[in-house]
């Protein structure tokens, strides 16, 4: 059953174009003209419930004004959206206790107040009673390690703990479908490994459903089974992570370290070099033509080591973006 629906989901921003000079100014002051931006073309996707979606794309791609139609804070030009069988832009009440967005650049949490006060406000503000509240906030600090932080001023907070709350904060009312907006943005490896470990824990205690944007490919890899990638505004691929890997990079990774260096005219004939760093050279090999690749860099070559392996996921992605197209 899908709990997110998306069917030639579009926004179109009307812009205003200004010549320079003062000339253009009165003219902008008094017959003001526009140009269309389209932001995104004809989006369509179903999430169903329970499940942890990737999404993905270059910055500019379409990526957060899709969460903001998802979620009722910007009313789409055209196409159909309901949102656990709501239409989000009409902002019902019985709509609002299901989502929830949590952006990693945004916070709701009050600067210098304890997170406990902001906690109890968004208590309020859902019409959780006391009991409640308590047993919640309990459990939530109790997986996100923050038992001792909820008293302190949000300003004495590190980063990785400010996250930590505004997840906390976020879910509080215990949403349905959560919509993250780079959650891991600006935190360092150990806090980003801790709200990963969070949202999987969470994704299975609850079966909330979550569709997650993030730049950081570890969040996807260790979340998502299932991307979708957007460029361009609109959708290019939507399927699992091993199936985008399979159809757009069918080649693998041989990394071999030399006994002396050789240059790269010297290495193109075995295959596309990826990188040469001293005695060190990254080749990328068709997968069909792995073996008899790497017998004959083995023939040829003085090499101490090799070793081969799928190509980082980043580069992967990298290259679909920069094609445009998933073929």
């Amino acid at each position: 059953m899908s709990i997110v629906v998306a069917r030639n989901l579009s926004k179109v921003y009307p812009v205003a174009v200004k010549q320079p000079g003062i000339k253009g100014t009165l003219t902008h002051f008094l017959r003001r003209k526009y140009r269309s931006v389209v932001a995104v073309q004809n989006v369509s996707f179903e999430i169903g419930m329970g499940e942890v979606v990737g999404f993905l794309g270059p910055n500019g791609a379409g990526k957060t004004t899709t969460l903001k139609m998802l979620t009722g804070l910007v009313h789409p030009s055209g196409g159909e959206v309901k949102v656990a069988g709501h239409q989000p832009f009409q902002r019902e009440s019985s709509f609002l206790q299901q989502i929830t967005l949590v952006m990693g650049q945004k916070q709701q949490l009050l600067w210098d107040l304890p997170a406990w006060d902001s906690l109890r406000i968004n208590a309020a503000v859902y019409g959780i009673s006391h009991n409640q509240f308590q047993r919640r906030v309990g459990e939530l600090a109790e997986m996100l390690s923050l038992e001792a932080k909820l008293t302190q001023p949000v300003r004495k907070l590190s980063l990785g703990e400010r996250m930590k709350a505004e997840l906390l904060a976020a879910l509080l009312h215990q949403p349905q479908v959560l919509f993250l907006d780079e959650p891991t943005l600006g935190l360092d490896v150990n806090a980003q490994l801790a709200v990963r470990n969070f949202l999987r824990e969470y994704n299975q205690r609850t079966g909330a459903t979550v569709l997650l944007t993030s730049h950081y490919m570890a969040d996807i890899t260790a979340l998502c089974q299932r991307v979708l990638l957007i460029y361009e505004g609109q959708m290019i691929y939507d399927g699992s992570l091993e199936g985008l890997l399979n159809r757009f990079a069918p080649y693998r990774e041989v990394k071999v370290e030399l006994a002396q260096p050789l240059s790269k005219e010297e290495l193109s004939g075995y295959a596309e070099i990826e990188a040469v760093d001293g005695l060190a050279v990254r080749f990328l090999v068709q997968r069909e033509k792995l073996t008899s690749t790497v017998a004959r860099i083995l023939a040829d070559l003085e090499v101490i080591d090799l070793t081969v392996s799928d190509p980082p996921i980043e580069e992967v992605i990298g290259r679909v973006f920069r094609a445009g197209v998933v073929s």
